[in-house]
């Protein structure tokens, strides 16, 4: 372990230089460990197994937060075994205890480079362009070579719902494991599908605008104009159009229009806008 080129002793005369400066070039995983902890010994001979396995796809930096309290004060480091990734500077991610091996890889998986990523830049930029079954095509020949690349999965997905095959991405979608469902991306794009399964559920040939600005207190044309506006990224314009619905209509669809709001909270995460929404939907309930 000490003759690997591939892990590092850190403390404060090169940790500036190997995680903060180094995690521009490579991504930078920093085991914060000690030597009373029994779960940080388990951990040890796993991460650098790894290290070596991946031939310099990351580096691994250990710190002794025994010795380095400096440096483990610095991140708020309480609990050990604590495990960061650095990209770029910055703390990317995390995880806390001795994992199995094969959840350490998914975590590792998640963030190093791959080949096949190369892929998914070139069908974004067919589908950028408008070409959805040029870049459907990309992906869906690189996962024969890559299967377990979740960037491949996300994006063959993205264009089937491009292409307007909602079940096709679905079924894309239900293939990724359990740890990148609660992936941000993931829960847009499912979301998304929510609402374009809706908008394709209208009349055909009908327009939901339309028909709103004919019959204002039309629920289900309101409804599907928020569906059809969550489709075009009209977010806001959704929002209210599903607060108006479940103002003048609670009983529409078994309270759809209230679910449909969860929905696009779930999509938004952290984003500020949820917060005043969330204020506005509780205060139609009380």
């Amino acid at each position: 372990m000490a003759d690997s080129p591939y892990i590092f002793e850190i403390d404060e005369s090169n940790y500036e230089q190997i995680v903060l400066r180094g995690s521009f070039q490579v991504p930078i995983l920093v085991d914060f460990w000690a030597s009373w902890c029994q779960p940080c010994q388990m951990l040890m001979p796993v991460l650098a197994k790894l290290a070596d396995e991946y031939q310099g796809k990351f580096i691994l930096a250990k710190v002794n937060t025994e010795e380095q309290q400096a440096i483990a004060q610095q991140f708020g480091i309480r609990n050990i075994p604590n495990v960061k990734l650095f990209r770029d500077g910055q703390p990317v991610d995390e995880f806390a205890g001795a994992l199995p091996e094969n959840e350490i890889r998914a975590f590792l998986d998640r963030h190093l480079p791959r080949e096949s990523d190369g892929t998914v830049a070139q069908a974004q930029q067919l589908l950028m362009g408008g070409d959805a079954q040029g870049a459907r095509a990309l992906p869906e020949q690189a996962r024969e070579q890559d299967p377990a690349n979740p960037r491949l999965a996300l994006m063959l997905a993205q264009t089937c719902a491009a292409a307007g095959d909602v079940d096709g991405a679905e079924q894309v979608l239900d293939t990724l494991p359990a740890d990148e469902q609660d992936n941000p991306e993931t829960k847009m794009l499912r979301g998304q599908l929510f609402f374009e399964r809706i908008a394709q559920q209208g009349t055909p040939g009908a327009d939901p605008a339309a028909r709103v600005e004919q019959s204002p207190d039309d629920s289900d044309a309101r409804y599907r104009l928020a569906a059809q506006q969550i489709v075009t990224n009209d977010i806001a314009g959704a929002l209210d159009n599903l607060l108006l619905v479940m103002q003048k209509d609670r009983k529409y669809g078994d309270d759809a229009a209230r679910l449909a709001l969860l929905k696009v909270f779930d999509m938004l995460g952290d984003d500020p806008a949820v917060n005043r929404y969330r204020a506005r939907m509780f205060a139609l309930l009380h």
